[in-house]
């Protein structure tokens, strides 16, 4: 962003004018090419259109380059980058996410460290082959796998964190790898680009004193395909008979329910609680300790690919980007 001094607002700008406000970027050992959307858009703008116009940003230029930096507003990071992760099949190269939590022109701006070291992540390569070679996100000296993230700050310049699973890389006055944290292709296929998303879902978040109808409303929305639930501590939601006959009613249909924690850390374990056993029981599914920017952008991709419901809650609840820790 950069401060527009007629009306004192912040507004988004286009790649040519960092170049302006951080010269040291030529001093990078790298070659620098930028592509940008045709209208800069604020990110609480995103939406799945351009989810899908990022991804094909990159296949278009896969071939051409070793790594890319993705820039977007911090707001709204973890989901898409989250999202990305899912879409990007076969990824073998990196993909750096980055923004600022201060705007690129200010004088103690986060965005110059965040933006250097992220194209030193995405242009490290070791043997001839990319040191990170999945979706991440850089912020404040720490990289972590994007769709583990979540943003917890509105005024930190540590803004992100990943509770469920260590940082990838921190810099420092050295750029230190975590590399056995790190995904590790064990294929040769060609990069696949998922673009079919399906964005028919609600998020449904529990709290004390939640109105059945309040529930029966959601769950009733016209073409609703798919709800993250997100429950108490490990998983536990009220086990009042008509609460769970409205979810089971609506997994009778055909919808997809995801059981997510409200919890920044932790995991959803059925059963572990009398309060989660019944939701087990009807069939909700256990997103485990997915954050739930990424559980919405897996129930998306998911659903987008049309794995048949027979399968879906099998595909759900197994690591597909290394977003669930494997136990």
């Amino acid at each position: 962003m950069v401060k527009d001094y007629t009306s004192k607002a912040l507004k988004a700008f286009d790649f040519s004018q960092i170049l302006e406000n951080i010269p040291e970027l030529k001093q990078l050992d790298c070659e620098i090419a930028s592509v940008s959307f045709e209208e800069p858009i604020d990110s609480s703008n995103m939406n799945t259109g351009y989810y899908v116009q990022i991804a094909e940003m990159i296949e278009h230029n896969y071939e051409k380059h070793d790594g890319f930096v993705v820039l977007t507003g911090s707001d709204t990071m973890s989901y898409i980058s989250s999202a990305i992760s899912f879409m990007l099949e076969y990824l073998k190269k990196p993909v750096i996410f980055t923004g600022s939590q201060l705007p690129i022109g200010y004088l103690r701006t986060d965005a110059k460290e965040n933006l250097i070291t992220s194209i030193e992540i995405a242009s490290a390569y070791k043997d001839e082959l990319p040191i990170v070679s999945e979706v991440c996100l850089y912020f404040e000296y720490k990289l972590y796998r994007a769709n583990r993230t979540t943003k917890l700050s509105a005024e930190q310049f540590e803004a992100f964190a990943s509770m469920n699973y260590p940082p990838l890389a921190e810099s420092g006055v050295h750029l230190n790898f975590n590399k056995d944290l790190l995904e590790v292709p064990s294929h040769d296929n060609k990069l696949i680009v998922r673009k079919n998303l399906c964005s028919d879902i609600a998020i449904l978040k529990l709290f004390p004193g939640i109105s059945l109808g309040v529930v029966e409303s959601v769950l009733n929305i016209k073409n609703i395909k798919g709800i993250i639930l997100e429950t108490y501590g490990a998983g536990n939601a009220p086990n009042d008979k008509e609460f769970i006959k409205l979810l089971s009613n609506a997994t009778g249909k055909g919808i997809y329910i995801v059981n997510v924690t409200q919890c920044v850390g932790g995991s959803v374990l059925p059963g572990h609680y009398e309060t989660s056993s019944q939701l087990k029981e009807i069939g909700v599914i256990d997103a485990k300790d997915m954050t739930t920017e990424s559980a919405l952008a897996k129930l998306m991709y998911l659903l987008g690919i049309g794995i048949e419901k027979e399968a879906f809650a099998l595909y759900y609840e197994q690591s597909l980007r290394g977003e669930i820790t494997n136990k």
